[in-house]
């Protein structure tokens, strides 16, 4: 990909029992810990006959978002693509994809 076009992402991230696919130009580590940035996020044009429900859904939760804050270990991948795809939500019950295991903190307060 040539450094004069823009840069698309697809992101799949794992939320609340769902896989989440969405598109966007900027995609970065985060500087909260653990977190990577998503910004400028990609819908198909509004005056589009043909309206997905899934899009209309992701496209509605995400109005008004300048920046999503998402923790590393709900990511299933990331790509660079040539142009974007249709952004939905898919459920995640059923599929291969577990969250990441995070070990269980102890008290380590000894009084």
């Amino acid at each position: 990909m040539s450094d004069d076009r823009e840069h698309i992402y697809r992101v799949l991230f794992y939320n609340q029992g769902h896989i989440y696919e969405v598109y966007a130009h900027e995609l970065y580590q985060s500087d909260l810990y653990g977190f990577i940035e998503v910004e400028d996020y990609i819908f198909g044009k509004q005056g589009q006959m043909v309206i997905d429900p899934s899009e209309d859904r992701l496209r509605a939760e995400f109005d008004g978002v300048q920046r999503s804050f998402i923790p590393m270990h709900a990511v299933i991948r990331i790509d660079e693509v040539e142009k974007e795809g249709v952004p939905k939500i898919t459920d995640g019950k059923g599929e291969n994809v577990m969250a990441f295991p995070m070990p269980v903190p102890r008290n380590h307060n000894k009084t």
